[in-house]
């Protein structure tokens, strides 16, 4: 079996962060968050990197990730363009968002031959998540006709943020912490310890407990998922056209999803106990730098991080 590798979402950058001139360091040395998953991820067993970013972001990318990593880790690039689609179908009129999150992954198909895990390029997931998805996907192969996946969740409590509501994936497992189904919460708040969503912008509200497992997109696969979300995209892509052709979007977990329903496939539900940070609202810088300071002065990050 081929050493698991990492596929890095970063195609969305360039639009959150002006052409990525304007990421904002979080270490004291001018680090990203990025940085402190490439060193959580190689220190894990990781030995290669797939970032999938867009075309016209790519020496900028280079120029303000790439490049350096590639120093410490073999560093591979894939491409996600509206125009990859399979024959046969075209990019609507007026059509300028991606399409989603499972189309950045089979972005990656050509130049990922074994098991990877996917990860945002902007969360901050910890040591821990690192080491459970590496010495899963290294010791866990296809069994005869079911997928052996794996996702690492998160309790919610670990995940939220003071600053304003964030979406998140509710995971419900069986006893034998087997994934069931994930759905996606997309204005989630904190309450307290615990934390509450709505479906209605705010009319009514519904509590979570801070201990609900939740996913922040960090998956493991074997390589059958390339196979299995390219042969559904068309499927999706005649729904999508027809039904919300400007924004439809193939998401990661609904491919998931069906291969659960059709018992294809099974996904192990990892646990880390990490906090994550991310930066959704500029409120949330000082926390994740003051968190990261905290974490260097602990001695889990060394102050330079590469020495390069």
């Amino acid at each position: 079996m081929n050493k698991p590798v990492l596929v890095v979402m970063a195609a969305g950058m360039g639009s959150r962060y002006g052409g990525l001139k304007q990421i904002d360091p979080v270490g004291n040395h001018n680090q990203l968050i990025i940085d402190y998953s490439i060193y959580d991820a190689r220190r894990a067993g990781f030995e290669t990197v797939v970032f999938v970013i867009k075309h016209e972001i790519e020496d900028t990318f280079k120029a303000a990730i790439g490049d350096r990593l590639s120093k410490v880790i073999n560093v591979k690039y894939a491409f996600q363009e509206l125009t990859d689609l399979p024959a046969g179908y075209t990019v609507p009129e007026g059509r300028v968002k991606p399409w989603g999150t499972c189309h950045a992954i089979l972005a990656a198909r050509k130049v990922v031959d074994g098991p990877f895990a996917v990860v945002n390029a902007d969360d901050y997931y910890g040591p821990e998540a690192f080491r459970e998805i590496y010495q899963y996907l290294e010791s866990h192969s296809d069994q005869e006709g079911c997928y052996e996946f794996a996702m690492v969740g998160y309790r919610l409590g670990n995940t939220v943020t003071e600053h304003g509501h964030v979406a998140r994936g509710v995971c419900e497992e069986d006893e034998n912490n087997y994934l069931i189904r994930v759905t996606e919460r997309t204005k989630i708040e904190k309450d307290g310890d615990n934390a509450r969503f709505t479906e209605d912008d705010g009319k009514t509200w519904t509590p979570l407990s801070g201990d609900t497992i939740v996913s922040m997109n960090l998956w493991g696969f074997t390589r059958s998922f390339l196979t299995e979300a390219d042969q559904r995209f068309p499927a999706f892509l005649d729904k999508a056209l027809q039904e919300n052709p400007i924004k439809g979007e193939y998401f990661l977990p609904s491919v998931v999803t069906q291969l659960l329903e059709e018992k294809k496939a099974r996904v192990k539900v990892l646990r880390s106990s990490d906090k994550w940070y991310g930066v959704t609202y500029k409120e949330d810088k000082p926390v994740v730098v003051a968190a990261i300071a905290e974490k260097t002065a602990s001695g889990l990050y060394p102050d330079k991080l590469w020495e390069v």
